[in-house]
């Protein structure tokens, strides 16, 4: 499927809008209160800030953390221009990807830190607070992963070697088009007394005998009168 520019910035950028509104909500509304539940124990919101990376890891490290949202966001528009054909799935899944780093990355341009509010627990065992853009990202790159996992053979080849991935599968499907998927071949055309000659030794081959062609004698067939003396 040829890509979309409108489907990348605009998931990304209503990603974004999501994230930091959400945001916005838990600083006015969650700040210096306690957890509130959202379905029992397993969901709550509680408003914390982290300064690690995604799910509070590497949390009070000094270290430029933005450079991860940084190198995410330029390895989706390194993907997507290589690429002029991608399957719907991986286009959500680079924009998914695409709309979480940078919700994750304006807060740390402009606070240092990013906000987190989600909370998640299951029989004592709590999940690292994160925040949408959080989600987003992870939805992304399991999105993608599965996309890529499920793809026949020919596509990810072509895909990795940047040919066309209508003709590799086109030559893998009839072999008489395989040479669809090389550009070097693409318009050659076999002559036409080629075509003939082949089509005439092939009907010579299927008589026994082509017209003209030094053919000698097919085993078995010898003449009505015995060997010479």
């Amino acid at each position: 499927m040829k890509r979309s520019p409108a489907l990348l910035f605009g998931v990304a950028f209503a990603s974004v809008l999501l994230d930091q509104w959400t945001k916005h909500w838990a600083t006015d509304n969650l700040a210096f209160r306690d957890p509130v539940n959202v379905i029992g124990d397993l969901v709550r919101f509680t408003y914390t800030r982290n300064s690690g990376i995604a799910f509070g890891m590497f949390a009070g490290k000094s270290f430029p953390f933005y450079i991860f949202s940084v190198v995410a966001a330029v390895a989706v528009f390194w993907l997507w221009s290589r690429h002029p054909r991608l399957p719907l799935p991986r286009q959500w899944s680079l924009a998914l990807i695409l709309g979480g780093a940078i919700g994750n990355l304006i807060d740390r341009v402009r606070n240092g830190e990013v906000v987190d509010f989600i909370l998640l627990s299951w029989r004592g065992h709590e999940f690292p607070v994160f925040n949408v853009a959080d989600m987003c990202v992870t939805c992304g790159v399991i999105l993608f992963a599965l996309v890529w996992t499920h793809e026949p053979r020919e596509t990810r080849e072509a895909a990795l070697a940047g040919a066309p991935t209508d003709a590799v599968l086109a030559g893998a499907a009839d072999p008489a088009l395989a040479g669809a998927a090389d550009p070097a071949l693409q318009g050659t055309k076999v002559p036409e007394p080629v075509k003939e000659s082949l089509g005439h030794d092939a009907g010579a081959g299927g008589a026994g005998h082509g017209s003209g062609s030094p053919v000698g004698p097919v085993a078995g067939e010898g003449p009505e009168h015995g060997p010479l003396p």
